[in-house]
């Protein structure tokens, strides 16, 4: 007979956990990480877990607190930081994941729409996963495991002293109440806060200060002319590396070599000698530069084979899905005939708060102007909302919250979406915005569902108040969700690029009867060098000039073409200065959907390569959507990552000889390891720098093209003939900080995980 379960807090116990300081850490970091996942989902469509380096560095900074004469903390309080920090990082991937095709589509967008779509999807997913805690939580415990929520468990105990912990297992005094970061979480958390303030420092040295070149690139010649190597060597792109580890890097870094090292060299050998351009470029093949070849055609195919690797994975976990939308739905069915909670550590926010709050989330849904949301939308909002959130939790509770099928549920939601509005004939401009605002709701109810229930089974294990857990990350939510907007929209204001239209649409006329928008200038450093004032107007066709948003004078002549800097392709302005944009893969991936079932005007032939590139690796046996991610992305992204996934085998190796461990218990706490500690700050540091780098980027224009002079005549680390390899040196130093870290742990310890507790003990 199974032993009931006791929580490491007693449920008669009432111990401080839901305080103003708690609350105001937890959104604070949530801020901080959401900001980074944001950054990094616009650069390679993926995001890393916060909750593990939130929870260690609560552990630290109420450690230090206490040491300063404050008080401790108690782990239900740190339970409640990590709570409210990891909404961020779950509002950030549907925002990078759907928002930017608006731009894609070539439509503006509007920090009101993009806060809304955050705000409301945020809240709309922790509501409504709210009803299933007690039939997913605690009926299914020893059934779904939680991976994530039951690791961070175990960080938050491991950062227990060791009285405090006897306490707490013998359940004999309120002792247990004070869970103060430990030995263990002292020394995790400087590991984050040293991977953060290096990452920091790094980007900023080499992206602002232009101390060495940061993508050391080579062209290639003979047979693979056309083709070219580089690294973006970022600390943020090393640490997500470190973080996957070898398999996704590798097969990122796979996608990344067809496109260079194959298709388009095949591209320069058979249509070289083309005497003019070749569709849908628009110059000729053989002066095309790696970038143009990427942005005329690869970019095509590689949105193709996202766009089917996203279907096929989706298709894959059919059975999982059906399976979760039964066994979500009987649950729900459960919990509402459920009897009512008594103990503490059963107390859920009323139900008719959240029977409330998500009835007054959809009648704003509906009076939101800038959403373009009709009745109908917010129909399949409340029901693809509902469907995806109950099989977010429960997929979450089986397989982890890094194998959830997010990205398929949008596309799913989309397709379905956009398929309704065609057999209606909504097919305007504005039928986009409502499609697509339906998709990123969906979305980030459905990643902020996981979550929800990966923290709330972290609370269930310590023993929690669940109503605590629900404010606080209702809080946190709200909070992420209102500064990632306004960040998301400086990011592409920053990497905006205005091109002349003569270059790219000569003599380009607007139609008398088109629509246009309101009076605006250019933005940024551009705004200085034309004051004047325009309006502007989207183009949906490629008739004349490729498609997207274009200024036009009072003469209806247009003047400049808007490249914006999510999915852009012109990285340098007219005056010769070059900007980093964002490539956002799995964004294309959702504009092309409603582009192909709304639109119906795409390159076709292109896509339909991609589609079979994806194909013939299913039927390989290779799962074909990160490899379509790396086919999409310069191979100057996925190369940092494999180098990360390199270091994270060896590493992985060294340690499975060195404690004598089985495969699964070197990966469990290789996830929880130093190294892994350390990319996470690394990510961190090298986003946050990256963000505030960018939003100085209209500020220090001058200084910028000052810097970039000086380093180009007389830093051989980013200019001359030596600066490729050169500036490996600081990135091979970067890298050798992973190695380092968890050559030391080893050091110190070579007994199993299980007499350790979650990382070196000092």
């Amino acid at each position: 007979m199974m032993r009931p379960f006791k929580p490491y807090i007693a449920p008669d116990q009432h111990v401080p956990e839901l305080s103003l300081r708690a609350v105001m850490l937890g959104t604070v970091l949530g801020m901080v990480f959401g900001a980074s996942s944001l950054y990094l989902v616009l650069k390679v469509g993926l995001t890393v877990s916060a909750s593990i380096p939130v929870a260690v560095i609560s552990l630290a900074l109420f450690r230090l607190w206490s040491k300063a004469g404050g008080h401790d903390a108690t782990i239900l309080e740190h339970n409640v930081v990590q709570t409210a920090g990891s909404a961020g990082e779950s509002i950030a991937f549907g925002l990078g994941v759907t928002m930017p095709a608006i731009l894609i589509l070539g439509f503006d967008l509007e920090l009101s729409r993009v806060m809304l779509v955050a705000v409301l999807g945020g809240l709309l997913g922790i509501l409504m996963m709210i009803p299933l805690r007690r039939a997913l939580i605690v009926a299914q415990h020893g059934v779904l495991k939680y991976p994530e929520g039951t690791a961070c468990a175990e960080v938050l105990k491991a950062g227990v002293r060791k009285d405090a912990r006897d306490a707490a297992e013998n359940a004999e005094s309120g002792a247990a109440a004070v869970a103060s970061a430990g030995p263990t979480g002292g020394l995790n958390a400087a590991t984050v806060f040293a991977g953060f303030g290096v990452g920091l420092l790094y980007k900023t040295l080499m992206s602002a200060f232009k101390l060495w070149k940061d993508v050391p690139e080579r062209l290639l010649g003979g047979p693979l002319r056309g083709g070219s190597v580089g690294a973006e060597i970022s600390p943020e792109l090393l640490g997500v590396g470190y973080i996957i580890g070898p398999r996704i890097a590798g097969i990122l870094m796979a996608g990344g070599a067809l496109s260079y090292l194959l298709l388009m060299p095949m591209i320069r050998f058979f249509a070289g000698a083309a005497p003019g351009p070749v569709p849908p470029g628009t110059i000729p093949v053989a002066e095309m530069t790696p970038n143009d070849l990427r942005g005329a055609y690869i970019l095509y195919i590689g949105a193709g084979a996202v766009a089917a690797g996203g279907i096929i994975s989706l298709l894959r976990s059919w059975p999982l899905l059906m399976h979760g939308i039964r066994s979500g739905l009987s649950d729900l069915s459960r919990a509402v005939q459920g009897n009512r909670p008594v103990h503490r550590t059963e107390r859920d926010l009323p139900m008719t708060w959240v029977l409330g709050g998500i009835a007054a989330l959809i009648v704003a849904i509906l009076l939101a102007r800038p959403l373009h949301m009709n009745l109908l939308g917010a129909v399949l909002i409340v029901l693809f909302g509902f469907l995806f959130v109950t099989v977010s939790s429960r997929l979450t509770g089986e397989i982890g919250s890094s194998s959830n099928p997010i990205s398929g549920m949008t596309v799913a939601t989309l397709l379905l979406t956009c398929l309704i509005f065609l057999s209606l004939g909504w097919t305007e401009p504005a039928h986009y915005v409502t499609a697509l605002s339906v998709g990123g709701i969906v979305c980030i109810a459905a990643s902020n569902g996981g979550t929800t229930s990966q923290d709330l089974k972290t609370g269930f294990l310590l023993g929690a108040t669940p109503r605590a857990q629900q404010v606080a990350i209702l809080i946190g939510a709200t909070a992420s969700a209102l500064l990632l907007g306004p960040i998301l929209l400086r990011l592409n204001e920053a990497a905006t690029v205005y091109v002349p239209a003569a270059r790219v649409a000569p003599g380009l006329q607007v139609p008398a009867d088109a629509p246009l928008g309101p009076p605006e200038r250019l933005t940024g450093p551009q705004g200085r060098q034309d004051p004047g004032t325009y309006r502007g107007w989207h183009k949906t066709s490629a008739e004349g000039g490729p498609p997207g948003k274009y200024l036009v004078n009072d003469e209806g002549r247009a003047v400049w073409y808007v490249d914006p800097g999510i999915n852009g392709r012109f990285r340098t302005r007219p005056d010769g200065s070059e900007v980093q944009k964002f490539d956002a893969p799995k964004a294309t991936l959702m504009s092309y959907i409603i582009k192909g079932v709304l639109d119906r005007e795409l390159p076709w032939g292109l896509v339909l390569f991609g589609v079979m590139i994806a194909a013939i690796l299913e039927l390989c046996g290779v799962s074909s959507l990160a490899f379509a991610v790396g086919v999409y992305l310069p191979i100057s992204a996925s190369t940092p990552i494999f180098v990360g996934g390199l270091l994270r085998a060896w590493v992985d190796r060294c340690r499975r000889r060195h404690q004598r461990l089985s495969a699964e218990e070197a990966a469990i706490l290789g996830d929880r390891s130093p190294g892994v500690l350390l990319a996470s700050g690394y990510i961190a540091g090298g986003a946050i720098a990256g963000i505030g780098i960018a939003f100085l980027a209209g500020l220090m224009t001058d200084l910028d093209r000052r810097l970039s002079e000086w380093a180009a005549a007389r830093n051989p680390f980013y200019g001359g003939p030596a600066a490729d390899w050169l500036a490996l040196l600081p990135f091979l130093l970067l890298a050798s900080g992973l190695v380092w870290v968890e050559r030391r742990a080893l050091r110190r310890t070579g007994s199993p995980p299980s007499s350790q507790g979650v990382g070196p003990a000092s």
